[in-house]
């Protein structure tokens, strides 16, 4: 017989979603309790916005936080590294 762990979310009392290890459960239920953080915000705000809108928007924004902190310039994006122009030049020159 096999033993199996699963790590479930649950949110009103309704599985939501299933995970093989805990960190994943954890991180899905943060993100969920991001997204209804924001949805409670959008509905202090004076944009209408529908439910079925709010829902997708606050989820949205939950899964790319890191993307949200670095447009409100709360966090610094990632430097991306560059080719170096050296290594185009040789490129270029052993293609010739």
């Amino acid at each position: 017989m096999a033993v199996e762990s699963r790590f479930v979310v649950i949110r009103n009392g309704v599985e939501v979603e299933t995970f093989m290890d805990k960190k994943s459960a954890d991180e899905y239920d943060k993100m969920l309790d991001m997204a209804d953080n924001l949805s409670e915000m959008f509905a202090k705000s004076p944009v209408e916005l529908s439910e079925e809108i709010t829902e997708e928007l606050s989820i949205f924004l939950a899964q790319h936080r890191e993307d949200v902190l670095i447009a409100l310039q709360a966090k610094k994006p990632k430097a991306t590294k560059k080719p170096a122009a050296k290594l185009v030049e040789k490129d270029a020159d052993a293609a010739a």
